[in-house]
């Protein structure tokens, strides 16, 4: 059914508040540009009415922390049929754009702006041209939704299109107006099926064999989650979010940027918030921020949902050190903490990483 909120106030005597209408669209679109965090944490605006070239005009233009984009489309008075189609054929576009032509969209958005630069400010993170629009997400904006738009966008994502919809309504409190934010969709599932479905070539069935990428740092230890047995992601829900993708039995694979494959392992926990997740030490179950003491693991946002680390308990089933690390030429790699590739180099990936860890299958 399509996407109602009701807030009321808090108290003896509750009362509902009022749903209100915005003045337009557009004036949406003036304070997602303002505060973009109006649409999430996780992507740094880097584009507004981009002509096409092809008689349209993308309304936002976002990137994400791992190099992909984000098409964001407002749906203003079209029909569902009408404002799906748009955005599917400027996803189309979208697509095709080169390193250079992302650059130049920026700098027509933010004037003397570099990218890379800025990029790497937002993110904490450099940007790697190879990955740069390796994938898309297409999400709409409304400011109320039908079961029309419900269905159709639902029967994309049910077959790996990565497109949803945020849906915002305004509250009249007294004289003040207040916004709500709702997803149609788990936005995990989105950002799933962008990282699974890249740019670069065919994609194929999955093939059951989980993809991590495991951010050696001073923020989190290989040799600390080789001793307690973990994978984690934090610092924003782009990456912990991915986590909960896996369940107990999942086999995961662990790469390390720029460094290579290091191990393989059976999930035997759901992801948990780092200020509940306990490992075994000493033969005694202690919080993981008073074992795991090699990296800082954003310990300052512990009581944060939405900043903290995330775990997810792992039985290892074989692992190198991080200097030994499988590193070939070819192998698959990505920045999302987890996804499930259907990229036929995953595959190939597999193939080859079974035969440097022969334990991969052990029980």
């Amino acid at each position: 059914m399509p996407i109602k909120t009701q807030i009321w106030t808090v108290g003896g005597q509750p009362s509902q508040l009022h749903e209100c209408i915005l003045p337009s669209e557009q004036l949406l679109e003036d304070m997602i540009v303002s505060a973009p965090r109006l649409l999430s944490e996780e992507w740094m605006l880097i584009g507004r009415q981009e002509s096409t070239g092809l008689g349209g005009r993308i309304d936002l233009l976002a990137i994400a922390p791992d190099a992909s984009l984000v098409l964001i489309e407002l749906k203003r008075d079209r029909t569902p049929r009408d404002v799906v189609a748009q955005a599917l054929d400027y996803a189309s576009w979208v697509e095709k754009l080169a390193a250079e032509d992302i650059a130049a969209i920026y700098k027509r958005y933010r004037q003397d702006a570099d990218l890379a630069a800025d990029f790497q400010a937002y993110f904490g993170l450099p940007l790697d041209e190879e990955a740069l629009n390796q994938s898309h997400q297409i999400i709409i904006v409304a400011s109320g939704l039908d079961a029309s738009t419900e269905r159709i966008v639902a029967y994309l994502s049910e077959r790996d299109i990565a497109i949803n919809v945020l849906c915002f309504q305004v509250f009249q409190l007294g004289e003040q107006q207040l916004i709500s934010r709702a997803w149609l969709l788990d936005p995990v599932e989105t950002q799933a099926n962008a990282s699974n479905t890249r740019s670069d070539g065919p994609s194929e069935p999955w093939n059951g064999e989980f993809y991590c990428s495991f951010g050696h740092s001073s923020t989190r230890s290989w040799l600390d989650a080789q001793e307690f047995g973990f994978i984690c992601g934090g610092g924003g829900t782009w990456y912990s979010n991915s986590l909960k993708m896996l369940a107990p039995g999942d086999r995961v694979w662990v790469n390390i940027p720029q460094q290579g494959y290091v191990g393989v392992g059976r999930v035997t926990g759901r992801a948990t918030a780092a200020a509940d997740f306990t490992v075994m030490h000493n033969g005694v179950d202690i919080p993981v921020l008073q074992a795991a003491t090699r990296g800082t693991y954003h310990a300052e946002q512990r009581n944060d949902p939405t900043l903290c680390e995330y775990f997810v308990a792992v039985e290892w089933l074989q692992t190198v050190p991080v200097e030994q690390a499988i590193k070939e030429v070819g192998l698959f790699g990505n920045q999302n903490t987890v996804c499930r590739p259907t990229t036929p180099k995953w595959r190939w990936t597999i193939e080859r990483l079974k035969a440097r860890l022969p334990h991969f299958d052990k029980t």
